[in-house]
């Protein structure tokens, strides 16, 4: 379904800015959904409606495509794949007893190495703080 035009503006207004989403006010160390499409109705001026539709179809899209078997790639982030396992044996480690896994697909996730970096850099300055307190 195509994009209707203040769908469309509020795409390329998101892909012209360069600023950064301030996460400061999570109350919680993982990002919601939710949170997420308020930060985009705080700081893109989307309406919240837009903004939860945006953040859905964003989800929406990656898991078609996993779904699909296709690899997700985001630049500056990274990759998401779909791998298939075999199956192989395994073990009850309640009661020892043998038991088949099956085969099954699963997603895997590899950072990028500009993300890499950039958890690398933060962890590097928090170290530094820490060492400056002691």
């Amino acid at each position: 379904m195509p994009a209707s035009a203040p769908e469309r503006t509020a795409h390329a207004a998101a892909r012209k800015m360069t600023m950064e989403l301030s996460v400061d006010s999570l109350e919680t160390a993982a990002v919601t959904k939710a949170q997420l499409a308020d930060l985009l109705f705080e700081q893109l001026g989307l309406n919240k409606r837009e903004s939860k539709d945006m953040v859905d179809a964003f989800f929406d899209l990656v898991t078609a495509q996993l779904v699909a078997g296709t690899d997700v790639k985001i630049s500056g982030f990274g990759n998401f794949q779909i791998r298939t396992k075999a199956p192989r044996p395994g073990r009850n480690p309640r009661t020892g007893e043998a038991i088949a896994i099956e085969a099954r697909r699963v997603v895997t996730f590899h950072a990028s190495h500009k993300l890499k970096d950039q958890i690398q850099d933060d962890g590097d300055v928090a170290k530094a703080a820490l060492k400056r307190k002691a």
